[in-house]
């Protein structure tokens, strides 16, 4: 009988469980994927969107024919429970059962981190909808210019999309001559500048530090925000910043689905083995920002750990090949820790950019370094389009 692999969520990390799963086994496996978006989202580049240098339709494509022509079945349905005692999970009012299940659900923004967010006083950019607003309360500033106010809340873990649209932010004030009538704040919930989450790299703080200087942005830095009112935020330690525009990174949190799943964790997020299989239950994985892993340290402020991105590629890879190796009979084989994941990052600026490489993800690491230089800029829009391509052709086993 032809083993049934379930996967939920359709895109980096579903994405990439599903075809490999059915390139290893080909006819021998039914894979199905299930996703409430029909499309791709590359969020990398969502950090261009507000400024118009980006269209939904430039970062998106749409899935079904993709895993059509790799005989994956795709169910354009959000999960809405999951039963792993029975092994049976539903979307659109049917139910779905599976010999494996792999969770890529992804995250929801905990927009009530601090008051003020859901009320929409300040813009984010974390999902194509937010991306959107961003770029509508974008062309009202420049309309009606003042200061501006970027920053990432206690407990975000996604500090490279602060920093790459905080120069963003920068560049295109230049580009409209506003440089010099603006002021530019920056708050973050890390220890230190270039801290990103993972505990920093060499010379990180120095040379984020030096950019910022550079741009004549201020910094705000270890200190939490207490609200957004509609025209400032207010920090911590009793400070109010005033401003005409805000984009404020929040904490992400795992979807409903797992929250209300026994393989929940307090923030929704599933517990896994370094196999990437949940901790109780053998058949069923968890990849991407779905996958819960600890921090494994405290801040002054509190800071999460960023999990998009190749990391997620990482987690998903591994996940695939032990499903595969448990349905041809053997021992997951495959076991990776997060911390020993490489750190690999574009950080765009604009014009500019850096490339953030080390050999793990979290200290302690043997090698790690931050390459400064316009070439990024060139070289994260040329990943850009090469992923893309091949996500949208199923390439899932290239670089």
């Amino acid at each position: 009988m032809t083993d049934k692999v379930l996967i939920l969520g359709g895109n980096f990390a579903g994405l990439n469980a599903a075809l490999h799963v059915k390139h290893a086994l080909e006819d021998d496996v039914d894979v199905t994927v299930l996703s409430a978006s029909d499309r791709f989202l590359f969020n990398p580049s969502l950090i261009w969107l507000p400024f118009g240098k980006r269209t939904p339709e430039d970062i998106t494509f749409p899935v079904a024919p993709t895993f059509e022509e790799h005989g994956v079945h795709f169910v354009n349905a959000a999960a809405t429970s999951i039963d792993p005692d029975n092994q049976v999970v539903t979307a659109g009012g049917r139910d779905y059962t599976y010999d494996y299940l792999i969770i890529a659900t992804g995250y929801q923004n905990k927009m009530d981190v601090i008051p003020g967010l859901t009320d929409g006083n300040a813009v984010t950019i974390t999902t194509l909808e937010d991306a959107i607003k961003a770029g509508e309360a974008w062309e009202r500033f420049l309309k009606d210019p003042g200061d501006i106010v970027i920053g990432a809340t206690q407990s975000a873990g996604c500090f490279g999309a602060a920093y790459e649209f905080l120069f963003n932010t920068a560049y295109q004030l230049k580009r409209n001559g506003l440089k010099d009538k603006v002021s530019l704040t920056y708050v973050t919930s890390e220890p230190f500048l270039g801290h990103f989450g993972i505990g920093g790299l060499p010379h990180g703080e120095q040379l984020l530090g030096m950019f910022l200087r550079k741009e004549g942005i201020d910094a705000k830095v270890s200190v939490g925000m207490e609200s957004v009112d509609t025209d400032a935020v207010n920090l911590a330690d009793g400070t109010s910043l005033p401003f005409k525009y805000s984009m404020i990174v929040p904490p992400f949190v795992g979807q409903d689905v797992v929250k209300e799943s026994v393989l929940s964790d307090d923030k929704g997020y599933v517990k896994v083995r370094d196999t990437w299989q949940t901790e109780k239950y053998d058949n069923v994985y968890a990849a991407g920002i779905a996958a819960a892993v600890a921090v494994p340290w405290q801040t002054p402020t509190p800071t999460g750990l960023p999990k998009t991105g190749f990391p997620t590629e990482v987690m998903a890879r591994v996940a695939a090949e032990n499903v595969v190796h448990q349905i041809k009979g053997e021992a997951p084989a495959e076991h990776k820790e997060f911390a020993d994941m490489k750190a690999i990052c574009v950080m765009d600026a604009g014009n500019n950019g850096v490339m953030i490489l080390a050999d793990k993800m979290l200290p302690p690491r043997k090698h790690g370094v931050l390459v400064p230089g316009p070439q990024n800029h060139a070289f994260k829009i040329a990943f850009e389009k090469y992923f893309m391509w091949k996500m949208k052709n199923g390439h899932v086993k290239l670089p």
